[in-house]
C-alpha cells in the first residue's frame, strides 16, 4: 500500500475541513479522531493511525472506556500525550451524556443502564451504588456505597439505605456491575435484593429495583438485568411505553 501524507489528499477529504463545511455528524469514527490526534508517525498518516487505534481497542466503545495509558500501550505511536487528550475527550463527553440523562426522569431499568453505562460498564472490580430520586422520578444524586474484588463488592443493607433517608429522596434504585460482563444475578445478589427490600418495607422506603449492569459478550447479548423486569429490556404495553417506578 502507498503510503500517503494527509496534506497530499484532497482538501475536503481532510477531516477539520470536512467538519467545518458539512458538520461533525459527516465524519466517520477516525476522522473524528484524527482531529484530536492532528498528526501521524512516520509512515502512517494521522488517518491510518486513528482507523488502527480503533482496531487495536476492539471498537470505539472499548477506546472510550480506556485510560491514557492503555491507549499509548495499544498502539505505537500513540504518546502519552495524545493517549491523554483523547481520554480527556471521551470523558467530557460522558459527563455531558450524563449531565443529559440526569434532568429526564428515570421511569425503566433501560434509563437506569443509559444512565450508568459509561461509568460502570467497564469498571474492573465490582461496585455498589444507590440512585436517589424525587417523587418524579429524577436524579437526585448517585451514590456510591461500596468497591470491591473482581467479582464480589461488600454492601449491606444499612448502608445501602442511609443516603435514601438522610436526603429524604422519594426512593432509591440500587445498581452494580458485574465485571465479567454477564449481568445474570448470582445467588449472593438474590440475597441481597431480598434483604435490602425487607429493610426498605420497614423503614417506609421506596425501593424501586436492583439493576446489574453488564455488557455484551460472546454468550450474552444482554446489557444489563432488572430484578423488577427480568424478562426483556424494554417496558412497553401495546401502542404506549409504561413506566415502571412510579
Amino acid at each position: 500500500m502507498t503510503y500517503r501524507k494527509l496534506q497530499e489528499l484532497p482538501s475536503q477529504s481532510l477531516p477539520r475541513e470536512k467538519l467545518l463545511r458539512q458538520g461533525r455528524h459527516s465524519l466517520s469514527n477516525a476522522e473524528l479522531l484524527a482531529i484530536f490526534l492532528r498528526m501521524g508517525i512516520k509512515g502512517k498518516n494521522v488517518l491510518d493511525m486513528s482507523s488502527d487505534l480503533i482496531q487495536s481497542a476492539g471498537s470505539l466503545d472499548a477506546l472510550a472506556h480506556m485510560e491514557a495509558a492503555e491507549i499509548a500501550n495499544i498502539c505505537k505511536g500513540i504518546g502519552m500525550a495524545k493517549a491523554a487528550t483523547l481520554s480527556a475527550a471521551f470523558e467530557l463527553g460522558a459527563r455531558a451524556l450524563r449531565e443529559t440523562l440526569s434532568r429526564q426522569p428515570i421511569q425503566t431499568p433501560e434509563d437506569v443502564y443509559d444512565y450508568l453505562t459509561t461509568a460502570m460498564r467497564w469498571k474492573e472490580k465490582e461496585t455498589v451504588l444507590v440512585l436517589l430520586l424525587d417523587t418524579k422520578c429524577r436524579l437526585i444524586k448517585p451514590v456510591e456505597i461500596s468497591s470491591g474484588t473482581l467479582n464480589e463488592s461488600i454492601a449491606h443493607p444499612r448502608d445501602i439505605l442511609r443516603p435514601t433517608v438522610i436526603h429524604n429522596a422519594y426512593g432509591f434504585i440500587l445498581a452494580h456491575n458485574h465485571p465479567s460482563g454477564n449481568p445474570a444475578p448470582s445467588r449472593t445478589d438474590d440475597l441481597l435484593t431480598e434483604r435490602v427490600r425487607e429493610c426498605s418495607k420497614l423503614l417506609g422506603v421506596r425501593f424501586l429495583d436492583h439493576v446489574i449492569i453488564g455488557k455484551p459478550t460472546e454468550t450474552t447479548n444482554k446489557n444489563y438485568y432488572s430484578y423488577n423486569h427480568p424478562g426483556g429490556d424494554r417496558l412497553k404495553d401495546p401502542g404506549q411505553e409504561r413506566t415502571l417506578y412510579h
